[in-house]
């Protein structure tokens, strides 16, 4: 019967030298003599050899880019508790880049939200990493290069911190303002918040004036799933609710 060699069906079962061939007539394989008709298929093995191993080779290559893409296009670092050395390194190797292209750095953060279209709300994550990145670009900035014991400062961080500016039309429009997580059905609570009581003045016009505030909520890394998606919550304590929809997964 048919069977398969090195990787490719053999359909006369021959195998190898000494195997009886066989001759195929409509799609029952009828035995013949030993080695009778082996000369005559040779051309038509030859090609099905040929062709089983362009198919084999084409599926190594397709292995090999499929390998490629996956490396390519997956996220080389984002809110990673535990950095390794090599993510380190790029993030310290990011913060110079950003300094020699005079970018700033707290624009190293991941930011979300509308910050440059009017007053909106908008926000950032602070990260290990790219808080070393912010770092480093400062250092980097003096002409310096930053410390091991500085890296590790920021290594021992228990918390990522959710950083969101809201605007509103009073001095204290953001006293006792909260911060949320929802991922799935769970809120999570952030393990300490801080908000500015007192808002910074923007403009200033009759009967209108713009002020801004800032909330910073501190949740521990154990408390929630750094590859979910993610909605914040925010709650100005003048009234109402601003929320951002974020895939922390797809974190750069």
């Amino acid at each position: 019967m048919s069977r398969w060699h090195d990787g490719c069906f053999d359909p006369f079962g021959i195998g190898g030298v000494g195997k009886r061939a066989l001759k195929w007539s409509g799609t029952i394989f009828i035995r013949s003599k030993p080695m009778g008709h082996i000369l005559l298929f040779q051309p038509f093995l030859q090609r099905v050899g040929s062709m089983c191993g362009l198919v084999r080779d084409a599926g190594i290559w397709l292995v090999l880019e499929v390998g490629l893409v996956i490396l390519v296009s997956s996220p080389v670092w984002g809110i990673v508790p535990h950095p390794s050395e090599s993510q380190i390194l790029e993030a310290v190797k990011n913060g110079q880049d950003g300094a020699r292209s005079r970018t700033p750095p707290n624009m190293l953060y991941w930011h979300f939200g509308n910050s440059k279209d009017g007053p909106h709300a908008h926000g950032f994550l602070m990260t290990k990493l790219n808080g070393i990145a912010v770092m480093s670009s400062h250092f980097a900035l003096r002409g310096e290069r930053l410390a091991s014991q500085d890296i590790q400062r920021i290594l021992d961080e228990n918390s990522l911190q959710v950083v969101v500016m809201i605007y509103g039309d009073s001095p204290r429009f953001a006293k006792d303002s909260y911060l949320l997580l929802k991922q799935g059905d769970r809120l999570i609570k952030p393990d300490r918040i801080r908000f500015d009581a007192r808002a910074t003045l923007l403009s200033a016009g009759e009967g209108h004036s713009i002020y801004r505030a800032k909330i910073v909520a501190f949740f521990t890394y154990d408390v929630f799933d750094a590859m979910a998606q993610t909605t914040v919550k925010v709650f100005p304590g003048a009234g109402g609710e601003v929320t951002f929809d974020l895939d922390f997964a797809s974190i750069p």
